[in-house]
């Protein structure tokens, strides 16, 4: 159901030709926007004051309340409204244009024009470009125009009517609409770049308009090089729940964080170089349903991250074992690779700490890497303190250039005893 009403805030100016005659065609433009919930004001009183049981029998005789409910503000009914309202960035303005013919005479060759002036281009909305050959008295031509509207700020539809009389004069007028649009939501992101090339997403969306939304989709779009997972669910069994519940509104002012983890594809995993440079991540598309259903979308720009720094050569792991036995060897698995554009010579160097002892020789050869060439090398440690233990001690060393790289707490473990039972 869709209510018409004319755009009464709407700042309109006449052409300086409607000035010098009046004209035999009127035009009426009118925004279409669907109806609100009307919503009524309770009044009561006390059994024992002056007016009695009256406030309440006529708030359950009026039509309007729920039967059962009277002093809920929130009525059965619904009303068209009487303002322009407020239009949003992501939402589809729709508007009823009428030209009539108020004079006594046929009007020939008329021409209806609507365009939409924003603030960067001027956009054509009308449905047909063509004139229609007559319109006799007490007729009219209607045409309803939609726009999808991409910008904020003030826009101007520019409606223009021509048409020429029957003693052959050519008239011409047009009338301004001015209205604003507003900015639904508050859009923030933060990035996190994890060790393993993966790059987390924070996305806080924030609801700043004065009703509720209902959250119908929030998604990411990845760039080319990366593939993504949403982790805004949480899998019980064979389904998966929301992690907002299972009713997704968005209350005025309210903020909702959502997740997402974006993996480098296979084809671009192993090219380093190409992977530390990209700053473009993807954009978040989102959809969302007001009042009765009227429907907006957004669609942000190309999210930029901050490239991470890792150096002339990154070392992370491939694998670490959560929880390790005390002075029990375990083994991990160092991914090292060379960001440079260079080729190097690398040495390893191994020092224990206080807590971690390294098993194996320090000071081996790993031979001449590549520029976005990586190795994998197994390593084998022992702790000797209980707890929270981190991996430090790491040494890399380019011989070509005698360049020494330092690797501390690249990561923890956690070092259990075996031998004693959790209740002792």
């Amino acid at each position: 159901m869709q209510g018409k009403r004319q755009s009464g805030l709407l700042s309109n100016k006449m052409d300086v030709n409607q000035a010098k005659q009046e004209h035999l065609l009127a035009l009426k433009v009118m925004r279409l926007t669907k109806p609100t919930l009307f919503t009524n004001m309770p009044v009561t009183c006390e059994d024992r004051d002056l007016p009695g049981d009256l406030f309440s029998r006529l708030m359950r005789e009026d039509p309007s309340t729920i039967k059962g409910a009277e002093t809920l503000m929130l009525g059965e009914m619904l009303t068209l409204p009487q303002n322009f309202g407020n239009i949003f960035l992501g939402e589809t303005f729709s508007s009823y244009i009428s030209v009539h013919n108020d004079s006594n005479q046929v009007v020939k060759d008329i021409l209806v024009k609507a365009d939409l002036q924003t603030s960067s281009q001027r956009l054509n909305l009308s449905a047909s470009n063509s004139a229609v050959s007559e319109l006799k008295p007490e007729c009219c031509i209607d045409d309803v125009i939609h726009h999808e509207v991409k910008e904020i700020g003030t826009h101007i539809l520019v409606c223009a009517v021509s048409y020429t009389t029957q003693s052959g004069d050519k008239l011409y007028f047009r009338k301004f609409f001015k209205f604003q649009v507003l900015k639904p939501l508050d859009v923030k992101t933060k990035f996190y770049n994890a060790e393993t090339d993966e790059v987390f997403l924070e996305a806080q969306i924030q609801n700043i308009t004065t009703s509720p939304m209902f959250m119908e989709k929030v998604s990411l779009e990845p760039s080319m090089m990366y593939n993504v997972s949403e982790l805004n669910t949480v899998t019980s069994g064979k389904e998966s729940e929301s992690t907002f519940g299972k009713m997704s509104y968005l209350q005025p002012m309210d903020t909702r964080q959502y997740l997402y983890c974006l993996k480098p594809k296979p084809e671009f995993a192993e090219k380093a170089g190409v992977i530390k440079g990209v700053t473009v991540i993807g954009k978040l598309d989102i959809v969302w349903k007001t009042n009765l259903g009227e429907r907006g979308r957004l669609q942000t720009s190309q999210l930029q991250r901050m490239a991470p720094g890792y150096g002339d050569v990154r070392l992370s792991l491939e694998y670490i074992p959560d929880t390790v036995n005390l002075e029990e060897p375990f083994d991990i698995t160092c991914k090292i690779t060379n960001c440079s554009e260079r080729t190097m010579d690398l040495l390893l160097e191994m020092c224990n700490t206080r807590s971690v002892h390294w098993c194996g020789v320090s000071g081996r050869q790993l031979g001449k890497l590549c520029p976005s060439a990586s190795l994998s090398i197994p390593l084998k440690l022992l702790s000797s303190v209980q707890g929270l233990q981190s991996i430090s001690g790491l040494r890399l060393t380019d011989t070509f250039l005698k360049r020494t790289y330092e690797y501390d707490d690249i990561a923890q473990v956690c070092v259990v005893c075996p031998y004693l039972s959790p209740e002792s």
